[in-house]
C-alpha cells in the first residue's frame, strides 16, 4: 500500500486527490498538510508544517503555494521521502532549489498532470516546426476567478515548449495594453483571463496568411490533475533520484 502524504489537503485539489484515493486500493492517505489544520474537523490528521509530521510516508504530493516548498524539500532530504510538486507560481530561484534537491532525492514536477495537456505540448512543437516564423503565435489560457498566479503554470509549459523549436529566442509579451509598435515575429503572446468557475482552458493561436490553425485543451474537471498526481506517484517511489515529468510518467 503506497502511502501518502497530501501537502494543501484542504485545498480544492487536495480535496479531490483524496476523494479519488479514496477509491483506490493501493493508496492510502497518511496525513494532510496545511494551513488551516486548526479548523479540520476530519479523520485524516492535518498538519500545519511537515516538519510536524512525524509518521512515514512513501511519497508526498504537493498542491499548495510556493512557500511551502523549502520546508518540503527539507523534509525530502533529511527523509530521503520522494516528492510529487505540482504547484504552480514557482520563480527561478525555487526551480534550482528543486533540481539541486533532485540530486539526491527523486523529485517529480509538472505545472499541469493531465494527459492531455502533455500530448498538447507535442502537437504545439510539431506545430511551430512546421509552420515556423511565418505564423503569429499567442496563448490565451481561462482559470477560475481564486487562482494566484497568472499567467497558468501550464501557459509558460507551452510556450517553453514552442520556444525550444526557435531556440529559445522568442520572446514573451504578456496582454498589449499600452503597447504601441506592431507586433513583431520573435513574439509569443500570453493573455490570461480569471473569472468564474473555469477548471482551466488553454488556446494556443497560429495566425499565418489569410488561415489560422489552433490547438485547445479544455479541463472539465479538476479529477484530470489529480489522477495524473496519482500516476506520478506511483512512478516517483521506484526512482532513486533525478528530476522527472509527465513524459517520463507517460514514456511519450
Amino acid at each position: 500500500m503506497l502511502k501518502v502524504v497530501i501537502s494543501g489537503f484542504l485545498g480544492q485539489m487536495g480535496q479531490t486527490l483524496e476523494r479519488l484515493i479514496k477509491e483506490k486500493d493501493d493508496i492510502e492517505i497518511v496525513a494532510g498538510i496545511s494551513r488551516s489544520a486548526d479548523s479540520y474537523e476530519g479523520e485524516i490528521k492535518v498538519y500545519k508544517n511537515i516538519s510536524e509530521f512525524d509518521g512515514s510516508c512513501d511519497v508526498i504530493i504537493d498542491f499548495s503555494h510556493p512557500d511551502t516548498l523549502d520546508s518540503l524539500l527539507e523534509y525530502a532530504k533529511t527523509n530521503k521521502t520522494p516528492l510529487v510538486l505540482a504547484t504552480t507560481g514557482y520563480s527561478d530561484n525555487d526551480m534550482r532549489k528543486i533540481k539541486d534537491t533532485s540530486n539526491s532525492v527523486p523529485i517529480f514536477y509538472s505545472a499541469n498532470t493531465s494527459l492531455g495537456i502533455n500530448l498538447l505540448l507535442s502537437l504545439v512543437s510539431k506545430a511551430a516546426s512546421v509552420l515556423g516564423d511565418a505564423f503569429d503565435i499567442e496563448i490565451v489560457e481561462r482559470h477560475h476567478n481564486k487562482k494566484i498566479d497568472a499567467p497558468s503554470g501550464t501557459a509558460y509549459m507551452i510556450a517553453d515548449k514552442i520556444n525550444e523549436v526557435f531556440n529559445n529566442n522568442k520572446v514573451y509579451v504578456f496582454g498589449r495594453h499600452s503597447k504601441s509598435n506592431r507586433r513583431t515575429p520573435k513574439e509569443i503572446g500570453i493573455h490570461a483571463v480569471r473569472g468564474g468557475t473555469y477548471v482551466g482552458e488553454h488556446d494556443i493561436i497560429f495566425a499565418g496568411l489569410d488561415e489560422v490553425i489552433e490547438i485547445n485543451h479544455r479541463a472539465l474537471s479538476k479529477n484530470v490533475f489529480a489522477e495524473g498526481a496519482i500516476a506520478a506517484a506511483r512512478f516517483i517511489v521506484k526512482q532513486d533520484k533525478g528530476l522527472f515529468d509527465m513524459n517520463h510518467v507517460l514514456n511519450i
